[in-house]
């Protein structure tokens, strides 16, 4: 991979993480779409992917470092009545991150399959924003507080959070529209959603990134610079995105929706007239 290839990787990481637009569909449909001689299947490929998503996960670390440092001052002062709503938003988020967990242990060789298909995650891209579609418009009338998620509710979000498994489904779609369907306005599906992403992708950066050297890679120029320009750029997009779903409590999904299926289909079709 060349440097160039490793910046417009990272960028599309930085973006498509974040946004619920699938991160690994793009970073399985785009090589493709490009002609970029890089093997999707190959085993230093999720490796690289787990350095930029270590960039990621720092930027949401320092974007909601309120909310971990707070999260971490409830639980040590256990007895604390202040801090009782941050305790019962960190169980939730702790929570929120066991199904995928387990899953993606489970099946991890299965879903790594995924990544030499192109025309399958197009596929599920067209879906992906399928779901967006329709879990913008099946709503609560009015939203609940993040604080009243119920552990039913944030498992539920959890197991949505699992369909990111497959290239093409968003991970901060899913848990966004699982959240928005769980009764959270835009903004706290969106908060929720960035907050379990962070132990997530700091799991997968922890078990992958060390396979790099195990497959003959190295940590060169290319993908340390691929780390730093993923986080710059996810940092900026967490902040436009928290931004936009302030504003737009109301269908706020649509543009997401709108994009993946337009993409999706032009993908696939491109990739089917090979």
């Amino acid at each position: 991979m060349t440097t160039l290839q490793a910046i417009v990787m990272a960028i599309l990481q930085g973006v498509t993480e974040l946004f619920p637009i699938s991160s690994l569909g793009h970073a399985v449909i785009a090589p493709a779409l490009l002609h970029w001689p890089i093997d999707q299947s190959a085993p230093g490929f999720l490796p690289f992917l787990a350095i930029m998503h270590l960039g990621t996960s720092i930027a949401l670390l320092t974007y909601f470092w309120r909310d971990w440092l707070s999260f971490a001052v409830s639980v040590v002062r256990f007895g604390d009545p202040e801090g009782a709503d941050d305790r019962r938003l960190f169980w939730r988020v702790v929570a929120a991150t066991i199904p995928a967990v387990v899953i993606g242990f489970l099946f991890e060789k299965i879903l790594r399959q995924g990544f030499a298909l192109p025309k399958l995650a197009a596929t599920f891209l067209i879906l992906n924003g399928a779901m967006l579609f329709v879990a913008d418009r099946v709503r609560r009338a009015k939203p609940r507080a993040l604080t009243d998620l119920s552990w039913l509710q944030a498992i539920l979000i959890g197991f949505f959070q699992c369909l990111a498994l497959i290239p093409g489904l968003s991970r901060s779609g899913a848990t966004m529209a699982g959240g928005y369907l769980c009764g959270l306005s835009h903004e706290d599906a969106a908060r929720f959603s960035f907050l379990t992403a962070t132990p997530i992708i700091l799991g997968a950066a922890a078990l992958e990134g060390p396979k790099l050297l195990r497959h003959g890679e190295s940590l060169g120029p290319a993908a340390i610079l691929a780390g730093v320009v993923a986080g710059v750029t996810a940092f900026v997009s967490t902040v436009l995105l928290m931004r936009w779903f302030k504003a737009h409590d109301v269908k706020g999904f649509n543009p997401f929706a709108v994009y993946c299926a337009v993409v999706g289909l032009i993908s696939l079709v491109i990739l089917s007239s090979r």
